[in-house]
């Protein structure tokens, strides 16, 4: 090895930049003399503009060993009018001298130069070959024309143009690494889709056609479709390569779990039936052995409590067996019989006599569903006490799970996951993922369910059933536990199975149910000294409570603005003329308008309402910051980020946001928002959603409820978006703001995490009705612009949120999927797969 080290990168032709070859790469020497570079053209050397050096971090770390201080190793070479030179020369060389010693780093004939610089003409990239479903062949990429004008079609091997559907669009990103200067921009992008029902070759040519030159692409389609189907993709978990990973599978899990996990691995998700999806989650047997044998460090006696009426002894069979198969053994089974005769009680006696851990009590009167609850509190001996329900099946592992939450998380109530079982015990359906406690949401519906668990002396200060809630009484229960509970912790498995009983109640029953727990809610909150009046909904045990507004505190409505002036009046017209609250002040902050009617119309919205002010932000567009500045000048206790093309739906659309926001340890509030059409744009944020941060369940219609009803359920979320924002100004300044850093994406988000990380919690109320004019395409992050902006800020935002990404969204299971934003289910996953 000599003297001089060296490499050569990349070689780029350039036929607008005076036809110019840049050759870029690195060199040093060992003894850290100096070196020159030459050119030479059939031997004589050649003038060239002097090369540009510079810094090489990775060459001065790869090399530290080697050469004791490296400066500007890096250099960038250019050679205008190549092809000028390449008219008068046969060869060409590129050379570094560095005292006696002289080294060729590039050399190439004149016909190689041509032919490179004419090749150079046309670049294009393949991002992305794949069959979707419905048998669509489609194919993204970019292609860059130096000679401004490209024909971009498909045909087949014989030379035959294939019929198939070709887009084109901008590609920013491109356009920055290639330093494509702004009245050259272009669409560069292309998209491609075509039915492989009208393909018959085995492959097929994409065709980059320019003015002197053509390139082709070949698309390997009877590849692509063995890659497609699920045989590929079995196969392929099956190869050598997996094979150690597939040993460790089989011996954690059993043969016949990773037979399933095969066969299911080429589903995506939503396509699972629930029922085999079930079958992949459930505990198997070599875990529930593995569970029998368990040993905790705490131990709980759980007093399971059941109030029998009605009763069907064979339905109960199944229920009270499903408790004995128990993996966890320390329980205790409290039976408060209230049906007429004695037939229940007599099974009992006679199918049960050796089980020690079943306590049963016939009440002699039925005072009703509270004081039989009571009465089977009374026989309830345990540490925990576990609300079930006659019809209720508990998985095998159900009590494990609980006491696995209390030993690790020192849980104080607990709840899980559930769904519907028909009563021969064959069907699995309507499974309910819930999310972790949610206070706001359990004040619009019981979503926990029947079957919870609460440590004893938590109920005992809560009180026990009052008979005044008879048929929400389980409702009241957990309002009341969840006030003195500390830790309340969620299990997201289907770890109970309500069996169709097939019983409904009357009109009159489920009246006097919903005032029962209208009445509960209402209690609630004058225990927590909440003024509030509550409100049945049209579906039946659903509520809307109306929080007293405190004062009449002043909010600040900022609107960043540049252009786009009729937007801008739609929106502030309809605050002005629906808003019912009147205490607020509009400021619109000007950034970087153009158009000359954008400054005359600023005057006459000033004079049109006089609590319309104009700030003017002069730097680069930056939401972040332009948000920040108007803070700044802000007056309110509340501020209210909003967008400029919003449409005001309900006039109490500021009340509605403020009477959750002024809640103690609340510190954000987000509306609902449509698409013109009717449609859903926003009803909160899935942090995790797409890779990132996404609007759950966007697209639905206006009117539809959504996984579980969220749509149309005041609840707590991880993130919600500026485009209609409420926040406590306090609050936005104990968090310093939006992150700067995030000139444009996810800093609406990323200041909903600081806001959460300080414990104050993210309200979203459907009950705030907007119209937002954005695109449905900006809405899912799926313009080329948009794909630029989350390239460039989503590293920041992962550095920042890392830790929260990998635990999960607290608000949305982790049996829902991430890549589509409509709650369906999410296949089982094995790590590093």
């Amino acid at each position: 090895m000599g003297n001089i080290l060296w490499s050569v990168d990349k070689k780029i032709y350039s036929d607008k930049e005076n036809h110019t070859l840049t050759i870029t790469g690195w060199a040093v020497t060992k003894d850290q003399t100096t070196y020159d570079f030459s050119l030479y053209g059939s031997g004589k050397e050649l003038s060239f503009p002097e090369p540009s050096r510079y810094e090489r971090a990775d060459v001065a770390e790869n090399l530290k060993e080697t050469v004791k201080e490296i400066k500007n190793a890096g250099f960038t070479v250019k050679i205008p009018e190549i092809l000028q030179l390449a008219q008068e020369h046969e060869n060409f060389q590129l050379a570094l001298q560095a005292g006696d010693e002289k080294e060729i780093i590039w050399e190439a004939s004149a016909q190689q130069v041509k032919d490179f610089c004419i090749e150079s003409l046309i670049e294009y990239y393949i991002d992305e070959e794949q069959i979707t479903q419905g048998n669509i062949l489609t194919i993204k990429g970019w292609v860059v024309n130096q000679m401004d004008s490209d024909d971009v079609f498909v045909q087949d091997t014989d030379g035959k143009v294939l019929e198939c559907t070709i887009t084109r669009h901008r590609r920013p990103d491109v356009e920055k690494a290639k330093g494509i200067s702004e009245s050259e921009k272009r669409n560069l992008g292309f998209s491609i889709t075509a039915d492989l029902e009208n393909i018959h070759d085995q492959n097929i040519c994409i065709c980059f056609r320019g003015q002197d030159v053509q390139k082709t692409y070949t698309v390997n389609v009877k590849k692509l479709k063995r890659e497609n189907t699920g045989l590929y993709q079995q196969m392929k978990l099956l190869s050598l390569e997996n094979r150690q990973k597939n040993h460790a599978y089989i011996k954690e899990n059993g043969i016949g779990r990773f037979f399933r996990y095969v066969r299911n691995s080429q589903l995506k998700d939503g396509e699972q039936d629930y029922e085999d999806w079930l079958k992949d989650h459930e505990a198997f047997r070599k875990e529930l052995k593995r569970q029998k044998n368990a040993v905790f460090s705490y131990s709980p006696l759980i007093s399971i409590v059941i109030v029998l009426a009605d009763t069907d002894v064979r339905r109960l069979k199944n229920v009270i067996d499903a408790y004995t198969d128990q993996t966890y053994d320390n329980w205790q089974l409290c039976l408060v019989d209230a049906n007429e005769g004695e037939e229940t009680g007599e099974f009992l006696r006679k199918k049960y006599k050796k089980e020690i851990r079943l306590s049963y009590k016939k009440v002699t009167e039925n005072k009703g569903i509270s004081e039989n609850l009571n009465a089977a509190l009374k026989l309830a001996m345990g540490d925990y006490v576990l609300f079930a329900d006659q019809e209720t099946v508990p998985a095998p592992d159900a009590l494990f799970c609980m006491v696995k939450a209390v030993t690790e998380k020192k849980a104080d109530m607990i709840y899980t996951d559930e769904d519907q079982i028909s009563v021969d015990g064959k069907q699995h359906y309507e499974p309910k993922f819930k999310p972790d406690f949610n206070l706001y949401r359990l004040r619009e519906n019981n979503y926990i369910g029947r079957f919870w668990a609460v440590r004893k002396e938590i109920m005992e200060q809560a009180g026990w059933f009052n008979p005044q809630y008879d048929g929400a009484e389980n409702f009241d229960m957990l309002l009341r536990c969840s006030e003195q509970a500390a830790q309340i912790v969620h299990i997201p498995r289907v770890l109970c199975h309500n069996m169709d009983a097939g019983q409904q109640l009357s009109q009159e029953e489920k009246q006097k149910a919903g005032e029962a727990g209208r009445k509960a809610l209402e209690e609630h909150y004058h225990r927590v000294q909440i003024p509030a009046a509550v409100e049945q909904t049209e579906k039946p045990g659903w509520y809307r409570s109306h929080l007293a507004i405190q004062g009449e505190p002043l909010v600040s409505i900022i609107i960043p603005s540049k252009d786009h002036i009729n937007d801008l009046d739609l929106c502030v017209t309809s605050i002005e003329e629906k808003s019912t609250w009147k205490n607020y002040e509009i400021i619109v902050v000007e950034n970087n308008s153009v158009e000359k009617e954008t400054f005359v119309y600023y005057e006459t919205l000033k004079n049109r309402y006089p609590n319309v002010r104009i700030l003017t932000w002069k730097k680069e567009f930056n939401y972040s910051a332009i948000n920040n500045f108007a803070v700044r000048e802000a007056q309110g206790e509340y501020l209210l980020f909003l967008n400029n093309d919003v449409e005001i739906i309900t006039d109490s659309w500021l009340e509605e946001m403020l009477q959750l926001c002024q809640q103690k340890g609340v510190g954000m509030v987000g509306a609902k928002l449509y698409y013109p059409d009717d449609t859903i744009q926003h009803a909160g944020v899935v942090v995790g959603l797409g890779g990132v941060a996404a609007h759950v369940l966007c697209k639905l219609p206006r009117d539809a409820e959504g996984y579980m009803g969220r749509l149309r359920c005041v609840q707590e979320m991880s993130a919600v978006t500026a485009a209609c924002m409420m926040v406590k100004t306090s609050v936005f300044k104990s968090v310093e703001g939006f992150d700067e850093e995030l000139k444009v994406a996810f800093n609406d988000i990323d200041l909903c995490m600081k806001v959460r990380s300080k414990g104050e919690k993210i309200i979203f109320t459907p009950y705030a009705e907007l119209y937002h004019y954005e695109s449905k395409s900006r809405g899912m992050e799926d313009t080329p612009e948009k794909q630029l902006r989350f390239s460039r800020e989503v590293n920041c935002f992962r550095r920042k949120w890392e830790r929260e990404l990998l635990k999960g969204d607290p608000y949305y299971s982790p049996n829902l999927t991430l890549n589509n934003t409509d709650c369906s289910l999410r296949k089982l996953e094995r790590n590093g797969d």
